[in-house]
Formats: structure tokens, C-alpha cells, sequence
């Protein structure tokens, strides 16, 4: 496959993730993040990180608009349930770090940079 392909290729692919994602808001993010180890926060960051590298400004709210399809807080208000349990409280923190790679990090452990 060609460079020119295998982009066109993954980008397709993205954009399915982020539908999927926008048409299953019953799909809550600790759910994702104890299967998958990643959420639609760690899809924000990575497509902030990526456009900051190719010399677009981009803040880390505007990234979670993207991936959400709404203000992040709009979506929290109308889809995110309570957490069964304390244990799984996603963790707060101001605007998560940015990559210096253009490679996304791939989370060890479940993202908590919420």
C-alpha cells in the first residue's frame, strides 16, 4: 500500500472510531478505558498532539469538542453515568501533556487524565 493510501486509509478509520463513538454515548469512558486502556479523552489528546505538530493551535477543550461532537462538559452533563464505585473515579487534571513525537503514546494503564 502507498503512503498516500495507508493515510487515507487511517484517517477513514479514525473518523469511524469518532462515529462510533458519538453514536454510542451509552458507552461510558471508564468502561473503555478497563477494556481497551485508552478513551475518547486519550483520542483528544492524541489529535491535539498531532495537529500542535504540524503547527496548528489547537487547546485540549477544543480537541474534546472534536472527538465528542459537543463541548465536553454538554456531553458530560447529558451522558456520563455515576461510577459504581470509587475505585473507578477517573482522576482530574488541568491540560494533559503533549507528545514530543509524532507517534501516539500508547497507554500502559487505563487514562486517567480526565
Amino acid at each position: 500500500m502507498d503512503e498516500y493510501t495507508r493515510i487515507e486509509v487511517e484517517a477513514a478509520a479514525f473518523r469511524k472510531l469518532v462515529k462510533h463513538f458519538r453514536n454510542n454515548t451509552n458507552i461510558q469512558n471508564i468502561d473503555v478505558m478497563n477494556a481497551a486502556g485508552l478513551c475518547r479523552n486519550c483520542l483528544a489528546k492524541w489529535y491535539r498532539a498531532e495537529a500542535e505538530l504540524r503547527g496548528e493551535t489547537l487547546s485540549y477543550e477544543q480537541a474534546r469538542e472534536i472527538i465528542y461532537g459537543m463541548p465536553y462538559a454538554e456531553w458530560k452533563a447529558k451522558y456520563q453515568q455515576p461510577s459504581e464505585s470509587a475505585e473507578s473515579q477517573p482522576a482530574t487534571s488541568s491540560e494533559p501533556p503533549v507528545p514530543s513525537t509524532s507517534e501516539p503514546p500508547v497507554p500502559s494503564t487505563p487514562c486517567l487524565h480526565h
